[in-house]
């Protein structure tokens, strides 16, 4: 409830009565808390629907879903891997639209350099930095790609 409310500050639209979730969600909501008390975990079995998302978006975050806790890549490195060298601000961009932090790794994706660059969560680079902390990644050597 405390969550529902937080999240809810600031929404013009009303909210809606609450449904209930299907049961997966309390074993994931279970392994976030895992994940955030440095226990990490491999969220790349949750179920998505990224239909939201543009053709290219999807392809960004699928590719970014296959980092496993504590490895990192580039956003070049991650154009790349899609096929599309050189659009590594154009991920950057989709990166920034992910609907579903944690899920889809954004915080493992580093500058070419493997600094944070920017990170569009509440908390830019700081909470970057902590999730990264808590994963205990390399922030250089790009692990992942």
């Amino acid at each position: 409830a405390a969550t529902r409310r937080r999240l809810l500050e600031g929404c013009d639209a009303p909210a809606r009565p609450a449904s209930r979730a299907p049961a997966w969600v309390g074993g994931l909501v279970a392994r976030i808390r895992r994940h955030l008390a440095a226990r990490p975990q491999d969220f790349r079995d949750v179920p998505l629907d990224l239909a939201d998302g543009t053709d290219f978006e999807r392809r960004v975050w699928r590719a970014a879903r296959r980092l496993l806790p504590g490895r990192t890549t580039s956003y070049g490195a991650l154009a790349r891997a899609i096929g599309r060298p050189g659009a590594a601000r154009a991920v950057g961009r989709a990166l920034g639209r992910n609907p579903v932090p944690l899920v889809v790794p954004c915080h493992r994706v580093l500058g070419a350099d493997g600094g944070l660059c920017g990170f569009s969560a509440c908390g830019g680079t700081a909470l970057k930095r902590r999730l990264l902390a808590l994963e205990r990644a390399e922030f250089a050597g790009f692990a992942g790609y």
